[in-house]
C-alpha cells in the first residue's frame, strides 16, 4: 500500500479514478481518502459546529463517495464533486436536526444588481467583525450559512459555487445577494446599527 501510495502521490485524482475503475484496485481508494478526509471534515465542521457530528457526516460522506465513483463523470473537478456530495448531506443533517424548512430557491427574473454595488455588500460583508459574523452564521438557515461560508471562508468563485449547487451564474449571484440581505438583517437586529462608515450597508 506504501508504494502504491508513492508512485500515485503526483498522479491526478481524475487518473486514480479512471484507474480504480478500469481495474476494481479498491486500494486506490486509500490516496483519495488521504487527500480529503481532513478537507471534508473542515467543511462538515463548519456547517454544523459540533466535531462528533462533523466526524460522522465526514465519514458517510466518504463512504458514499466511494460506493457511487463510477457515477463521478469528470465534467467538474473531484473536489467539486466531492465538496456537493458534502453540502447536500450537511444541509439534509441540519434540516433534519433543526427542522428547518426547504427554503425553495427559485431562478429569480430580477435584474441583478450592478457589479459596483455587488462590490460594495461584498466589502461590508467582510467589514463585519469576525467573532459576530462566525456566530450570526448559526442564526440563518442551512442553505445561507453553506453559500456564504463557500463565497467568504472557502472563497470559492460563482463559477465553483455553481458546479457544487448545479445552478446559473445569475442564480448564485441572487442566492448570494438574499444571503447578505437576511445576514445583514440579523445583524442589525442583534447588535443595532454598523459602524459609521458601515452606515450604507
Amino acid at each position: 500500500m506504501t508504494v502504491i501510495r508513492k508512485k500515485t502521490k503526483k498522479v491526478s485524482d481524475k487518473e486514480i479514478i479512471r484507474t480504480i475503475l478500469e481495474t476494481g484496485n479498491t486500494n486506490l481508494f486509500g490516496i483519495l481518502y488521504d487527500r480529503y478526509a481532513n478537507k471534508v471534515y473542515r467543511k462538515c465542521l463548519s456547517m454544523v459546529k459540533n466535531r462528533d457530528d462533523a466526524q460522522d457526516l465526514s465519514h458517510d460522506i466518504l463512504v458514499k463517495t466511494f460506493l457511487n465513483i463510477s457515477k463521478f463523470e469528470g465534467n467538474s473537478s473531484f473536489s467539486t464533486w466531492v465538496y456537493a456530495i458534502t453540502y447536500n448531506q450537511c444541509i439534509d443533517f441540519l434540516r433534519q436536526k433543526q427542522k428547518v424548512r426547504k427554503v425553495n430557491y427559485e431562478e429569480s427574473s430580477e435584474v441583478m444588481e450592478k457589479e459596483e454595488d455587488n462590490g460594495v455588500q461584498e466589502k461590508k460583508i467582510l467589514e463585519m467583525e469576525v467573532e459576530r459574523l462566525q456566530e450570526l452564521l448559526f442564526e440563518v438557515s442551512p442553505e445561507d450559512r453553506a453559500i456564504l461560508l463557500m463565497k467568504y471562508k472557502e472563497e470559492m468563485s460563482v463559477e465553483d459555487i455553481q458546479g457544487v449547487l448545479s445552478l446559473s451564474s445569475s442564480a448564485v449571484k441572487m442566492r448570494l445577494k438574499r444571503a447578505r440581505d437576511r445576514l445583514r438583517k440579523q445583524y442589525l437586529k442583534k447588535y443595532g446599527a454598523f459602524k459609521q462608515h458601515d452606515e450604507q450597508f
